[in-house]
């Protein structure tokens, strides 16, 4: 059901004494070993999934710690260490003086298959969180995420690897990542100017960063799904109720404020006057509750599952796992469906079959969360022969891919975008769906001229000579296209503060 590629096992073992080393190697179940515990003063430890092991009767001495660092890699600021081109990690436990005194060497291992029960959630395009307990498979995942979208999808992934515990240690990466790039980082308080740098300067298609644990981090995750980057990622947190209760987690999935009502919709709500709402969209969209390594709960629209948490209501939680033979088996919920609003003042209409769209080269999530902004039920297939519209961008049509030359061939009406942007993307879906297009009010379009105005003033101002012009605080739909005016204007630009006052600062390069 699940093949280990490999876990380097003979690198880990010859890192240890003679006496800890041999009675390693005489354990039948060496292949389900998780870590070695080595403490001052006390017998060598270790632990499998069901058992622990007392390795030798002898305590362990600081020469024995001492030739198990000296085997090494140095050690970062987050007491993290490894073994060059494997998997495996050596954490290290200090006394007050720094001395080391204790080592945890856990095993690493790259395991093909352990995204099979998410896979479709991976391949849609989505920014997807991943949450557990530790020791439950999340950075064994991220591996195989990396990997397959990378590999088989063809698609430009950066990893960022605080403690090289995704890609191994070293410079070369392990071959468990496939064609995906690594980013080190120097020290952990630095990760999220990483994980900038990497949107920045190397132009990915997905970013892949394990351990979302601070706000700083949280801001730049944020500001990377909002240059319409996919995201995967894992973060401290068991459920996603645990990251709705966390300050500074909380803005992944939205963010929580105190609303107070009027009496009247107090009354026609049936609620208090003082409620938590949601603040903002969601920077994932997907949470993924990782239960045990072969069983996760998927809450498929995280905007969805925080609203209904915040009023009280029952969670509609999709359940997956993997059987004995290995295949995925789904307990979806019972939906709650909520019938389409149509735009004011115009009267509901019996609507013709939607179009089946097939995305080739065109970000699934940007797509989707566009059409859900202008109120449209937008069918998009996974399979070719399913469709009668090919949609892709005008970079991946003109290289003419096999995916290209096959919509050709079966005379599939093909649209090519200019440019993957949500402004395209608008234009196409208004021009797919006129009559359906027009539910933006006047206030609102010229609200949305007067962002984009102000954008392409500070964008004037940097150019003749400004240092950096902060925009006034927008919603998550129009930042986007003022990251996009200061893109194509070679200038950066970068989304601050909380909502509802977070805001685009424009700034040279």
């Amino acid at each position: 059901m699940q093949k280990v590629i490999t876990d380097d096992m003979d690198a880990l073992l010859d890192i240890f004494p003679p006496h800890i080393h041999q009675p390693l190697c005489q354990q039948e179940d060496s292949s389900e070993l998780l870590e070695v515990v080595l403490d001052l003063g006390r017998p060598p430890e270790a632990r499998f999934p069901q058992r622990e092991v007392v390795l030798n009767p002898k305590e362990v001495s600081e020469q024995d710690i001492e030739y198990v660092a000296s085997r090494i890699g140095s050690f970062g600021d987050d007491n993290r260490a490894g073994i060059e081109r494997t998997l495996h990690r050596i954490s290290a436990i200090r006394n007050r003086q720094g001395r080391l005194i204790g080592l945890t060497c856990r095993v690493g291992r790259a395991v093909f298959g352990t995204i099979k029960v998410i896979e479709d959630l991976i391949e849609s395009g989505k920014s997807v969180l991943l949450l557990g307990r530790p020791g439950v498979g999340k950075t064994t995942m991220l591996r195989e995420v990396a990997r397959v979208l990378a590999d088989d999808h063809k698609k430009r992934v950066i990893i960022v690897d605080t403690s090289n515990e995704i890609a191994g240690d070293g410079d070369i990466p392990h071959p468990a990542i496939g064609h995906a790039r690594r980013m080190q980082v120097t020290t952990p308080t630095k990760q999220h100017a990483v994980m900038i740098e990497a949107v920045e300067n190397h132009m990915p298609e997905v970013i892949v960063i394990d351990e979302i644990g601070t706000e700083l981090e949280a801001q730049a995750a944020r500001t990377i799904a909002e240059r319409g980057v996919q995201l995967v990622g894992t973060a401290h947190g068991n459920t996603l109720e645990n990251l709705m209760m966390n300050p500074t987690l909380c803005d992944l999935v939205g963010g929580i404020q105190s609303v107070t009502l009027g009496d009247e919709e107090a009354k026609r709500r049936g609620t208090q006057k003082s409620i938590l709402e949601r603040m903002s969209p969601p920077t994932f969209d997907i949470v993924v509750e990782i239960q045990d390594r072969d069983k996760v709960a998927i809450h498929p629209d995280v905007d969805q599952a925080v609203d209904a948490v915040l009023r009280g209501q029952l969670l509609a939680t999709e359940i997956r796992w993997l059987d004995e033979t290995g295949e995925v088996r789904v307990e979806k919920p019972v939906p709650v469906t909520t019938a389409r609003k149509p735009a004011k003042g115009k009267q509901p209409t019996k609507e013709s079959t939607p179009h089946k769209l097939y995305l080739f080269g065109v970000n699934r999530g940007r797509f989707e969360q566009m059409a859900k902004e202008m109120q449209l039920d937008v069918d998009i297939v996974d399979n070719l022969g399913g469709a009668d519209l090919f949609v892709t961008s005008k970079s991946h049509y003109r290289r003419k891919p096999q995916k290209v030359k096959e919509a050709e061939t079966a005379n599939l009406p093909i649209y090519v975008l200019r440019s993957n942007t949500p402004s395209q993307i608008r234009q196409f879906l208004s021009t797919l769906y006129p009559s359906d297009s027009a539910i933006d009010s006047t206030d609102r379009a010229d609200s949305l001229k007067v962002a984009l105005n102000e954008a392409q003033e500070a964008v004037n101002l940097v150019k003749n000579g400004k240092g950096t012009v902060e925009l006034s605080p927008q919603s998550a739909y129009i930042r986007r296209l003022q990251h996009l005016i200061a893109e194509r204007n070679d200038l950066s630009s970068k989304s601050s503060g909380k909502e509802p006052q977070r805001r685009v600062r424009i700034y040279k390069r």
